[in-house]
Parts: C-alpha cells; structure tokens; sequence
C-alpha cells in the first residue's frame, strides 16, 4: 500500500469525509502536507489563528487548557476543525506526547472539500424529503 492510499484511507475514516468518493479521498490525502512534531513540541497554540485541519497519522498528543488535560489523541484522531468553521482563535492547545506525525489540509483545501461534501448531503436530505 502507497502513502497517499494509506492517507486516503485515514481520511475516509473521519466522520467529515466519510461520503467522499476513493479519487476524492486520494485527491485529499495528495493536497495534505506531512508534518512531524517531536515529544513535548506544541502542535497548535490556543488562542492562535486557525489555518490548518490536522489529523494525526502516528504517535499521540494531548488537549490542553491551561494545565489541564482535557483530551488524548492518537492515530485517526484529528483537530482544527473547529477554528475552520468559525473562524474563531485556537480554543485549546494540541501536544505532541511522542514523535508525532499529522497530516495537515490548509483552510482552502479543507472548506472546497468540506463544503462540496455538506451540498452533497443537503441535496440527498432534500430528495429525500420530496419523496
């Protein structure tokens, strides 16, 4: 198995993505960028612009909210989502327990795809409601 079907297959298990078709989850996996943080490197910083939706494709980090921990995150698991949607500050910051790889959609990849994907299930809902 290449990288981006292994990519793609980490996204088509996220919740977000789930109806997307398998050139769409390749497509996906292909305009993320790997990005690998160290134990103890600080993923996203609360209070910090949101630019990026990660998803973790190995190691584990956690949620934090001043000291405490509010979240453990392994591989699957994924964030920023929240920032991209609206377009508020870092609620939290996201650390990195282990050597920690994400993979991570910038804002514009992330809203074409999301928002092609909501139309879609709008579309389903109402042909559905007019039957």
């Amino acid at each position: 198995m290449d990288q981006s079907t292994s990519s793609a297959e980490l996204f088509g298990s996220i919740p977000l993505f789930k109806g997307l078709e398998e050139e769409e989850l390749k497509a996906l996996a292909n305009q993320s960028k790997e990005m690998v943080f160290r134990g103890g490197e600080t993923i996203v910083k609360q209070g910090d612009a949101g630019l990026g939706f990660y998803v973790i494709a190995d190691g584990e980090a956690v949620v934090k909210r001043g000291k405490r921990t509010v979240a453990k995150l392994g591989r699957g698991s994924f964030f920023g989502e929240m920032s991209l949607f609206d377009d508020q500050p870092r609620s939290a910051d996201v650390v990195a327990t282990e050597p920690t790889k994400c993979l991570v959609l910038l804002r514009w990849n992330f809203w074409s795809l999301v928002s092609k994907e909501m139309a879609r299930r709008l579309r389903a809902t109402d042909e559905a409601l007019s039957d």
